[in-house]
Protein backbone atom coordinates (compact mmCIF):
# COMPACT_ATOMS: atom_id res chain seq x y z
CA UNK A 1 0.00 0.00 0.00
CA UNK A 2 2.96 2.31 0.65
CA UNK A 3 4.46 1.74 -2.56
CA UNK A 4 1.24 2.27 -4.69
CA UNK A 5 0.76 5.80 -2.18
CA UNK A 6 4.35 6.97 -3.31
CA UNK A 7 4.08 6.08 -6.99
CA UNK A 8 0.39 7.78 -6.65
CA UNK A 9 2.32 10.90 -5.19
CA UNK A 10 4.58 10.77 -7.34
CA UNK A 11 2.23 10.55 -10.83
CA UNK A 12 0.08 13.49 -9.64
CA UNK A 13 3.37 15.11 -8.90
CA UNK A 14 4.37 15.00 -12.11
CA UNK A 15 1.14 15.84 -14.01
CA UNK A 16 1.29 19.19 -11.26
CA UNK A 17 5.10 19.72 -12.75
CA UNK A 18 3.23 19.75 -16.56
CA UNK A 19 1.88 23.01 -16.73
CA UNK A 20 4.59 24.58 -15.90
CA UNK A 21 7.06 22.70 -17.69
CA UNK A 22 5.60 23.34 -20.98
CA UNK A 23 4.94 27.26 -19.98
CA UNK A 24 8.82 27.03 -19.28
CA UNK A 25 9.44 25.58 -22.99
CA UNK A 26 6.83 28.12 -24.20
CA UNK A 27 8.68 31.50 -22.62
CA UNK A 28 12.32 29.83 -23.21
CA UNK A 29 11.05 29.54 -27.00
CA UNK A 30 9.65 32.45 -27.47
CA UNK A 31 12.76 34.40 -25.88
CA UNK A 32 15.61 32.55 -28.16
CA UNK A 33 13.54 33.22 -31.23
CA UNK A 34 13.15 37.24 -30.30
CA UNK A 35 16.87 36.97 -29.70
CA UNK A 36 17.58 35.62 -33.03
CA UNK A 37 15.41 37.91 -34.47
CA UNK A 38 16.89 41.29 -32.90
CA UNK A 39 20.42 39.75 -33.99
CA UNK A 40 19.34 39.34 -37.82
CA UNK A 41 17.74 42.77 -37.39
CA UNK A 42 21.14 44.23 -35.81
CA UNK A 43 23.05 42.21 -38.83
CA UNK A 44 21.18 43.26 -41.55
CA UNK A 45 20.36 47.11 -40.62
CA UNK A 46 24.84 47.24 -40.04
CA UNK A 47 25.67 45.49 -43.03
CA UNK A 48 23.55 47.81 -45.16
CA UNK A 49 24.20 50.75 -43.59
CA UNK A 50 20.25 51.72 -42.97
CA UNK A 51 19.79 55.05 -42.05
CA UNK A 52 18.18 55.24 -38.25
CA UNK A 53 15.73 57.49 -39.03
CA UNK A 54 14.23 54.89 -41.39
CA UNK A 55 15.13 51.84 -39.29
CA UNK A 56 17.01 51.88 -36.23
CA UNK A 57 19.15 48.97 -35.22
CA UNK A 58 17.83 47.25 -31.69
CA UNK A 59 21.26 48.05 -30.23
CA UNK A 60 20.20 51.66 -30.86
CA UNK A 61 16.24 51.61 -30.09
CA UNK A 62 17.89 50.13 -26.74
CA UNK A 63 20.21 53.27 -25.99
CA UNK A 64 17.14 55.52 -26.98
CA UNK A 65 15.13 53.78 -24.80
CA UNK A 66 17.67 54.41 -21.66
CA UNK A 67 18.65 57.97 -22.85
CA UNK A 68 14.52 58.80 -22.42
CA UNK A 69 13.82 56.59 -20.16
CA UNK A 70 11.53 59.04 -17.60
CA UNK A 71 9.77 60.47 -20.72
CA UNK A 72 8.78 57.11 -21.44
CA UNK A 73 8.08 55.57 -17.93
CA UNK A 74 5.57 59.12 -17.48
CA UNK A 75 3.98 58.23 -21.02
CA UNK A 76 3.76 54.74 -20.23
CA UNK A 77 1.96 55.72 -16.85
CA UNK A 78 -0.94 57.61 -19.13
CA UNK A 79 -1.39 55.23 -21.81
CA UNK A 80 -1.73 52.27 -18.69
CA UNK A 81 -4.30 54.78 -16.72
CA UNK A 82 -6.59 55.49 -19.74
CA UNK A 83 -6.41 51.27 -20.79
CA UNK A 84 -7.18 50.19 -17.28
CA UNK A 85 -9.91 52.51 -16.49
CA UNK A 86 -11.72 52.11 -20.06
CA UNK A 87 -11.42 48.27 -19.51
CA UNK A 88 -12.98 48.15 -16.26
CA UNK A 89 -15.66 51.11 -17.58
CA UNK A 90 -16.37 48.19 -19.80
CA UNK A 91 -16.87 45.28 -17.65
CA UNK A 92 -18.64 47.55 -15.24
CA UNK A 93 -21.57 48.22 -18.07
CA UNK A 94 -20.95 45.02 -21.06
CA UNK A 95 -21.79 42.02 -18.33
CA UNK A 96 -24.93 43.24 -16.81
CA UNK A 97 -26.15 43.96 -20.20
CA UNK A 98 -25.29 40.80 -21.06
CA UNK A 99 -27.11 39.36 -18.49
CA UNK A 100 -30.10 41.34 -19.48
CA UNK A 101 -29.74 40.40 -23.20
CA UNK A 102 -29.61 36.94 -22.44
CA UNK A 103 -32.70 36.88 -19.86
CA UNK A 104 -34.55 39.11 -21.77
CA UNK A 105 -35.60 38.29 -25.66
CA UNK A 106 -37.04 41.93 -26.26
CA UNK A 107 -33.58 43.36 -25.76
CA UNK A 108 -31.48 40.57 -27.50
CA UNK A 109 -34.21 42.23 -30.22
CA UNK A 110 -33.26 45.37 -29.91
CA UNK A 111 -29.70 45.88 -28.80
CA UNK A 112 -27.95 43.25 -30.29
CA UNK A 113 -27.99 45.36 -33.47
CA UNK A 114 -27.38 48.51 -32.32
CA UNK A 115 -24.18 46.78 -30.81
CA UNK A 116 -23.32 44.72 -34.20
CA UNK A 117 -23.99 48.32 -35.77
CA UNK A 118 -21.19 50.57 -32.93
CA UNK A 119 -18.88 47.59 -33.53
CA UNK A 120 -18.56 48.22 -37.21
CA UNK A 121 -18.03 51.64 -37.36
CA UNK A 122 -14.20 52.18 -37.00
CA UNK A 123 -13.11 53.59 -34.03
CA UNK A 124 -10.31 55.37 -36.09
CA UNK A 125 -12.85 57.74 -37.11
CA UNK A 126 -14.97 57.95 -34.11
CA UNK A 127 -11.82 59.13 -32.33
CA UNK A 128 -11.96 62.84 -33.79
CA UNK A 129 -15.61 63.26 -33.59
CA UNK A 130 -14.94 62.12 -29.43
CA UNK A 131 -12.11 64.76 -29.32
CA UNK A 132 -14.07 67.39 -30.54
CA UNK A 133 -17.27 66.26 -28.76
CA UNK A 134 -15.63 66.04 -25.10
CA UNK A 135 -12.47 68.01 -25.75
CA UNK A 136 -8.32 66.76 -25.68
CA UNK A 137 -8.01 65.73 -22.52
CA UNK A 138 -8.05 62.19 -20.98
CA UNK A 139 -11.85 61.29 -21.28
CA UNK A 140 -11.83 60.71 -25.15
CA UNK A 141 -9.37 58.13 -24.87
CA UNK A 142 -11.60 56.38 -21.97
CA UNK A 143 -13.97 56.51 -24.24
CA UNK A 144 -12.11 54.64 -26.74
CA UNK A 145 -11.16 52.02 -25.11
CA UNK A 146 -14.28 50.96 -23.36
CA UNK A 147 -15.85 51.18 -26.72
CA UNK A 148 -13.22 48.86 -28.36
CA UNK A 149 -13.67 46.52 -25.36
CA UNK A 150 -17.29 46.62 -24.60
CA UNK A 151 -18.28 44.77 -27.91
CA UNK A 152 -15.97 41.07 -26.94
CA UNK A 153 -17.04 41.26 -23.64
CA UNK A 154 -20.84 41.33 -23.88
CA UNK A 155 -20.61 38.91 -26.65
CA UNK A 156 -18.28 36.35 -24.79
CA UNK A 157 -20.74 36.89 -21.75
CA UNK A 158 -23.79 36.74 -23.80
CA UNK A 159 -23.07 33.48 -25.63
CA UNK A 160 -21.48 31.98 -21.75
CA UNK A 161 -24.85 32.34 -20.03
CA UNK A 162 -26.45 30.89 -23.02
CA UNK A 163 -23.89 27.61 -23.14
CA UNK A 164 -25.28 25.81 -20.15
CA UNK A 165 -26.66 21.94 -21.26
CA UNK A 166 -30.04 21.63 -21.86
CA UNK A 167 -29.80 18.33 -19.43
CA UNK A 168 -28.34 20.67 -16.50
CA UNK A 169 -31.34 23.47 -17.07
CA UNK A 170 -33.72 20.41 -17.02
CA UNK A 171 -32.23 19.11 -13.94
CA UNK A 172 -32.08 22.60 -12.29
CA UNK A 173 -35.69 22.93 -13.01
CA UNK A 174 -36.92 19.93 -11.50
CA UNK A 175 -35.46 20.81 -8.24
CA UNK A 176 -37.54 24.14 -8.65
CA UNK A 177 -34.96 26.24 -8.01
CA UNK A 178 -35.40 29.97 -8.64
CA UNK A 179 -33.89 31.68 -11.32
CA UNK A 180 -31.88 33.41 -8.97
CA UNK A 181 -30.37 29.95 -8.05
CA UNK A 182 -30.07 28.96 -11.77
CA UNK A 183 -28.22 32.33 -12.17
CA UNK A 184 -25.80 31.76 -9.28
CA UNK A 185 -25.08 28.16 -9.50
CA UNK A 186 -25.57 27.08 -12.70
CA UNK A 187 -25.36 29.93 -15.52
CA UNK A 188 -22.59 32.23 -13.97
CA UNK A 189 -20.23 29.71 -13.44
CA UNK A 190 -20.85 28.55 -16.79
CA UNK A 191 -20.23 31.65 -18.30
CA UNK A 192 -16.88 32.58 -16.23
CA UNK A 193 -14.64 30.87 -18.33
CA UNK A 194 -16.39 32.51 -21.72
CA UNK A 195 -16.13 35.75 -20.06
CA UNK A 196 -12.32 34.99 -19.21
CA UNK A 197 -12.28 34.69 -23.11
CA UNK A 198 -13.90 37.99 -24.12
CA UNK A 199 -11.42 39.79 -21.34
CA UNK A 200 -8.38 38.47 -22.23
CA UNK A 201 -9.13 40.05 -26.10
CA UNK A 202 -10.76 42.86 -25.14
CA UNK A 203 -7.18 43.87 -22.67
CA UNK A 204 -5.68 44.16 -25.69
CA UNK A 205 -7.96 45.79 -28.07
CA UNK A 206 -7.61 48.26 -24.61
CA UNK A 207 -4.20 48.83 -25.63
CA UNK A 208 -4.62 49.80 -29.30
CA UNK A 209 -7.61 51.76 -28.07
CA UNK A 210 -5.66 54.16 -25.92
CA UNK A 211 -3.13 54.47 -28.40
CA UNK A 212 -5.97 55.73 -30.68
CA UNK A 213 -7.12 57.99 -28.63
CA UNK A 214 -3.90 59.39 -28.15
CA UNK A 215 -2.92 59.59 -31.89
CA UNK A 216 -5.76 61.68 -32.63
CA UNK A 217 -5.68 64.28 -29.95
CA UNK A 218 -3.21 64.38 -26.93
CA UNK A 219 -0.58 66.25 -25.30
CA UNK A 220 0.79 62.48 -23.57
CA UNK A 221 0.58 59.12 -23.68
CA UNK A 222 2.70 56.60 -25.85
CA UNK A 223 0.73 57.48 -29.07
CA UNK A 224 1.31 60.80 -28.53
CA UNK A 225 5.10 60.06 -28.44
CA UNK A 226 5.11 57.97 -31.24
CA UNK A 227 3.78 61.10 -33.02
CA UNK A 228 5.70 63.23 -31.89
CA UNK A 229 9.25 61.14 -32.38
CA UNK A 230 8.60 60.77 -35.77
CA UNK A 231 7.79 63.57 -37.02
CA UNK A 232 10.96 64.94 -35.41
CA UNK A 233 12.99 61.97 -37.34
CA UNK A 234 13.63 59.98 -33.77
CA UNK A 235 12.24 57.19 -34.89
CA UNK A 236 14.63 55.01 -32.61
CA UNK A 237 12.66 56.92 -29.71
CA UNK A 238 9.39 55.87 -31.67
CA UNK A 239 10.59 52.12 -31.17
CA UNK A 240 11.29 52.21 -27.71
CA UNK A 241 7.19 53.70 -27.89
CA UNK A 242 6.46 50.48 -29.45
CA UNK A 243 8.52 47.85 -27.14
CA UNK A 244 6.73 49.55 -24.02
CA UNK A 245 3.25 49.20 -25.59
CA UNK A 246 4.17 46.07 -26.85
CA UNK A 247 4.90 44.72 -23.11
CA UNK A 248 2.32 46.71 -21.75
CA UNK A 249 -0.07 44.61 -23.80
CA UNK A 250 1.48 40.96 -22.73
CA UNK A 251 1.44 41.79 -19.19
CA UNK A 252 -2.29 42.99 -18.95
CA UNK A 253 -2.96 39.96 -21.28
CA UNK A 254 -1.04 37.08 -18.75
CA UNK A 255 -2.17 39.08 -15.89
CA UNK A 256 -6.08 38.64 -16.97
CA UNK A 257 -4.96 35.01 -17.70
CA UNK A 258 -3.65 34.94 -13.69
CA UNK A 259 -6.92 35.86 -12.72
CA UNK A 260 -8.94 33.77 -14.83
CA UNK A 261 -6.31 30.91 -12.88
CA UNK A 262 -7.11 31.79 -9.48
CA UNK A 263 -10.90 32.69 -10.22
CA UNK A 264 -11.97 29.57 -12.41
CA UNK A 265 -9.47 27.05 -11.34
CA UNK A 266 -12.36 24.81 -13.57
CA UNK A 267 -11.60 26.47 -16.76
CA UNK A 268 -10.09 24.68 -19.47
CA UNK A 269 -6.83 25.75 -20.98
CA UNK A 270 -3.96 25.40 -23.39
Amino acid sequence: MTAERNAAELYQEDKALEPSDSTLKAVLGATLTLMALAILWEVLVRQFQVPAWLLPSPSLIVESMVEWRSELVGHSMVTLYETLVGFALSIAISVPLAVAVVYSPLLQNTIYPILLALQSMPKVAIAPLLALWIGFGTLPKIVVVFLVCFFPIIVATATGLAAVPAPLMDLIRSLSASSLQTFVKIRFPTAMPHIFVGLKIAITFAVIGAVIGEFVGSESGLGYLILVSTSQSRTPLAFGALVLLTIMSIVLYYGIALVEHVVVPWAPRN
